[in-house]
């Protein structure tokens, strides 16, 4: 199925007029981040023109710094991270003016980030923030005990972690703080036996994983549980086999990509976190990526080991 899914990936690219291209404009740089990872993990980044993607991706960015999900679209740490994730898999993070990019600005007293000037705070923003400032080796900018003071009071008595303190625990936001703590070299705040039994009461008897009890599975959990339990070293705890099994059963034979559960419609989110959990899981023939970094290992080695 490879070859089919490099084609619906480059074929996303293409269409910029039908009405899911549309309504989607503002996700654009998330989608670019998504697609392109995919085709890395798939081994087929030189599919598309780099030149052109660094050159769009340039123009996102606003005149505070921070990037839009688009041309001429307000800057949000949500689509800054993006940006940062597709210039590192180019090995273009240099063309960046990091003095301008000020991440840090969006820090609060507590420890915990805006996203952008008007003012939310989740534990989104404070992993974005934090695996932003790494991949540009700026994490110096910010109150590090801060940050990780914030995060940990967002953890509950599962185990898991919420968007804010007191919030209820989803795989989601258990990724973003346990990928946070684990940047920062602070996995020791996670309590890993409970955490991780929170994580694979996740798999359901299809193999799939769901991001809160009592719901759905769905693909992008193969990400975000899965990544988790690797960081606290507990993915042995779920069947992996059914899991790839699950993954699987989601493709689209004909046409390529990858859906959130069996004989639904494809996307490129999904598509990617079904690629990235497959990888996760060791599938043949793909790329090792990062759990933390959400970026293939040797695009995040490059950074690290060659400074």
């Amino acid at each position: 199925m490879v070859e089919k899914h490099i084609k619906y990936i480059i074929s996303i690219e293409k269409k910029k007029d039908d009405f899911a291209s549309v309504v989607m404009e503002h996700l654009r740089l998330n989608g670019a981040y998504w697609g392109l990872t995919t085709l890395d993990v798939l081994g087929k980044l030189d599919a598309v023109d780099q030149d052109e993607v660094v050159s769009w991706i340039m123009q996102c960015q606003d005149q505070s710094g921070g990037f839009g999900g688009n041309i001429g679209h307000d800057p949000h740490l949500l689509y800054t991270l993006s940006a940062i994730q597709v210039l590192a898999l180019f090995d273009k993070i240099d063309v960046l003016d990091i003095e301008k990019l000020d991440i840090a600005s969006l820090q609060n007293e507590d420890g915990s980030f805006f996203g952008d000037i008007w003012g939310e705070t989740d534990t989104r923003f404070s992993y974005i923030a934090i695996c932003s400032l790494a991949l540009l080796q700026r994490l110096d900018k910010i109150n590090v005990e801060k940050a990780v003071e914030y995060i940990v009071n967002c953890k509950n008595l599962d185990g898991g972690f919420g968007c804010a303190p007191g919030a209820e625990s989803h795989a989601g936001q258990i990724f973003c703080c346990v990928g946070a703590l684990a940047i920062l070299g602070s996995l020791d705040h996670v309590d890993k036996d409970l955490l991780g039994w929170w994580l694979c009461e996740r798999q359901v008897k299809s193999g799939g994983l769901n991001g809160r009890p009592e719901k759905l599975p769905d693909v992008c959990y193969s990400w975000w549980v899965l990544s988790s339990l690797i960081m606290i070293d507990r993915v042995h705890w779920i069947d992996k086999k059914k899991l790839v099994d699950f993954i699987l059963d989601c493709q689209d034979k004909e046409k390529g990509g990858i859906s959130d559960r069996p004989d639904d419609a494809v996307d490129v989110f999904h598509t990617y976190f079904g690629v990235a959990g497959l990888s996760l899981l060791e599938y043949p023939g793909l790329k090792a990526i990062d759990p933390a970094y959400a970026l293939p290992v040797d695009v995040v080695n490059k950074i690290f080991l060659t400074t």
